[in-house]
């Protein structure tokens, strides 16, 4: 099976809305591969630290939002 990294890239960061807290952090557990990706196309900080959290950067934060609102809003 082939396996769409993008769409769980997207999975991932409606996810990581529910985990918010002090404005930007949310906390990062989840697939460290998902997360890598999620740093490398801008939406969060490295999750490569000794930190519970990451932070979400401006566009990473409104993604997370919107794409929490189209994956699970109630229709």
């Amino acid at each position: 099976m082939e396996i769409d990294t993008d769409g769980i890239d997207d999975a991932v960061l409606a996810l990581l809305y529910l985990g918010r807290h002090d404005g930007y952090r949310t906390w990062k557990g989840f697939d460290w591969s998902a997360m890598s990706r999620l740093y490398e196309k801008g939406m969060i900080s490295d999750p490569v630290s000794k930190a519970k959290s990451v932070v979400f950067t401006e566009e990473g934060n409104r993604r997370s939002e919107q794409l929490f609102r189209e994956l699970f809003g109630r229709r």
